[in-house]
């Protein structure tokens, strides 16, 4: 019997011209377009949370005259006040969702932010692996603001009819459903 030695095929590496080589490198550096939404973003979070932080100032300044007033006024500024604090809580969300989306952009385009890992404080909520992590975490915070808006809301309701009152018993129960749905999609 004869020993044939198998040559290995040959496989020839692809080598790229010049101008490919470019067009790839243009082509890869193309995803920093993300950083104007990324500062963009950042920005506008820095934004609303001034907004909303100054809104909290005024709406304590408010109250400096609680004590002054008769029954109805305090249960009229005390309404108000739920209501601000309760529409502060969403702008604060708000601020948390352009934040999220900021780091999230940055992390899936630009970089791992290598700091936020040795951190004992960084939150699983800012560790994004892919755009179906960033669009979850966005809409469980999206959910929770539409939830504070319907409680905003509801601070006002007074029910008249057996109807309405079915229908305010129903919100509610289909705001329980989200948030239960929400986290058992989490789990």
């Amino acid at each position: 019997m004869e020993n044939k030695q198998v040559e290995p095929c040959s496989t020839q590496e692809h080598k790229p011209s010049r101008a490919e080589a470019y067009f790839e490198a243009a082509l890869w550096n193309s995803r920093f377009v993300v950083l104007i939404a990324v500062i963009a973003s950042l920005i506008t979070a820095f934004g609303v949370f001034y907004l909303t932080s100054v809104d909290i100032f005024y709406t304590i300044s408010h109250l400096t005259h609680y004590h002054e007033l008769d029954d109805t006024g305090r249960a009229l500024l005390k309404a108000q006040t739920v209501a601000h604090v309760v529409g502060s809580v969403d702008g604060f969300l708000l601020g948390a969702i352009l934040l999220i989306f900021s780091l999230g952009l940055y992390e899936l385009f630009i970089s791992k932010i290598d700091i936020a890992g040795t951190k004992h404080g960084a939150s699983n909520i800012l560790f994004i692996n892919s755009l179906d992590d960033l669009k979850d975490r966005l809409a469980k915070v999206i959910v929770l603001i539409l939830i504070v808006m319907f409680f905003e809301q509801a601070i006002f309701l007074k029910p008249t009819e057996p109807l309405e009152l079915l229908y305010y018993s129903l919100a509610i129960m289909l705001v329980s459903l989200a948030l239960y749905l929400s986290h058992k999609a989490y789990h």
